[in-house]
């Protein structure tokens, strides 16, 4: 069994009904972004998409394709961790339901924190406060051109995230920063992520996010472990083996953006195929989230769901005989709303596989129904929570 999970990152599905405790009632990515900019998501409404509660089809957008001509298997899924970022969606689609969530600093990181960072770095730091990823290296390049003092900033997630110019600071020296800060961020100041991010070229300057690198806090034991122990293939594709720390994988595989991804995940399932790899095949798309979705950029997010869209065929067609592909999202990052921060939403649920009878997953309880599901297809010993959806998909 060949079982691959493909998670396009930040696509929700319409609030979550504890959406107001996070100031995000009535977003709803994928309707306010087709609305916005309207894309034809053939292939993605044939899995199931248009039949989800709450999401609007027409023929601008999403066609209302008939259940008897679905190709899939669909869903929605609530998040029950106290959180709306990466790692609390990651960790809960494996099993870790989070009883309360990472830390943030909307204020910046205290004294405690960033004179034990000086000291590792050796350099004074700027910035310290939540700020855009683009705007933070547009104001605080110049100065950082000059002293090469580290940019540290945060967001309204848990992250401690350490902007560098690639001719200032080398990868490896900003990668040595981020596992000092890594060191540091424990306990009573433990962040979700520690994130480097290196930049390049002349002012305004640009993200050289194909260098991006994420260190995590170590989660416990996941599904991804239980599969691990039984020999077969975990293989992390993207920055998936960063949000879990790289524990529970056999193989990682990086990846530039999402047509590299796509590329990545394709080529890696006809491998398995042709060498009868068994295991897990995990990929995160995250363009949509970091380019699009905090940028506010509908256009752009619209523009890379059809993308995706055009892409299915093809991953559907590598699915071996007795696989399955799932397509998730990990939270909401809705382009149209406020701000810039992610927004509480109902996770996509997906499922294909060869032959598959058209089916309601209905609305899980909770993320953590993936890992289940995956445990329970590939033969994993988990007692940990979810209910596997595993039975309607075999």
């Amino acid at each position: 069994m060949l079982l691959t999970i493909i998670v396009l990152d930040s696509v929700g599905m319409g609030e979550l009904p504890d959406a107001e405790k996070f100031g995000d009632r009535g977003a709803h990515t994928i309707n306010h972004t087709l609305e916005r900019h309207p894309v034809p998501l053939p292939n993605l409404a044939r899995l199931g998409l248009g039949h989800l509660p709450t999401v609007n089809t027409g023929d601008a957008h999403i066609p209302a394709v008939p259940t008897s001509d679905l190709q899939g298997a669909y869903g929605r899924m609530r998040e029950v961790s106290p959180g709306k970022d990466t790692s609390t969606g990651h960790w809960e689609f494996m099993g870790v339901q989070l009883e309360h969530p990472f830390q943030v600093f909307p204020d910046g990181f205290p004294p405690a924190v960033m004179d034990r960072f000086d000291a590792a770095t050796g350099r004074e730091h700027l910035c310290n406060r939540p700020y855009s990823g683009t705007d933070v290296i547009r104001d605080f390049g110049p100065e950082h051109l000059k002293t090469g003092a580290p940019i540290v900033y945060t967001s309204a997630d848990s992250v401690f995230q350490i902007a560098a110019h690639e001719d200032v600071v080398p990868l490896e020296t900003l990668y040595e920063w981020c596992r000092a800060a890594r060191e540091i961020l424990q306990g009573e100041y433990a962040v979700a992520r520690v994130i480097a991010r290196p930049f390049r070229g002349e002012f305004p300057f640009e993200r050289a996010n194909e260098h991006r690198k994420d260190f995590s806090l170590t989660p416990p034991p996941t599904v991804l472990d239980a599969v691990k122990a039984t020999g077969q293939a975990v293989i992390g594709i993207g920055k998936i083996p960063d949000i879990y720390a790289n524990q529970g994988f056999t193989e990682s595989i990086h990846t530039d953006d999402n047509a590299d991804g796509i590329r990545k995940t394709l080529a890696r399932m006809r491998q398995a195929a042709q060498d009868g790899t068994r295991g897990l095949i995990f990929t995160n798309l995250v363009d949509f989230d970091s380019k699009f979705g905090h940028r506010r950029d509908p256009e752009g997010y619209s523009r890379t769901l059809a993308e995706f869209d055009r892409a299915l065929p093809e991953l559907l067609a590598a699915v071996p005989q007795d696989g399955v592909l799932l397509i998730l999202s990990d939270h909401g990052n809705d382009p149209t709303w406020h701000g810039s921060d992610h927004t509480r939403e109902h996770g996509l649920l997906l499922a294909y596989r060869p032959g598959l009878t058209p089916v309601s997953l209905g609305d899980r309880e909770t993320f953590a129904d993936v890992g289940a599901t995956v445990a329970d297809a590939l033969g994993a010993t988990w007692e940990g929570p979810g209910e596997s959806f595993w039975t309607p998909l075999n």
